[in-house]
């Protein structure tokens, strides 16, 4: 399972995450809107703590910066 997110991606979504518990916390989010939101901010911790999104998976994608490759190889 390598890492296929980078260092902005991550910071992003950890911003997310807090944006959703404060709105949460302040009561500004409730019913059905409140759960989805808890569960998009659990996945989004999730992935930003591992470093790996599942979703990029079938798409190749990443943003991850990639090493550039080694002298004579």
């Amino acid at each position: 399972m390598p890492k296929n997110m980078g260092g902005v991606d991550r910071t992003i979504r950890l911003l997310i995450v807090l944006v959703i518990a404060a709105l949460y916390f302040a009561h500004r989010l409730s019913g059905t809107l409140a759960i989805v939101l808890e569960v998009v901010a659990l996945a989004f911790l999730v992935t930003s703590v591992i470093g790996w999104c599942p979703g990029y998976m079938p798409f190749g994608f990443t943003t991850r910066n990639q090493a550039p490759p080694a002298a004579g190889a």
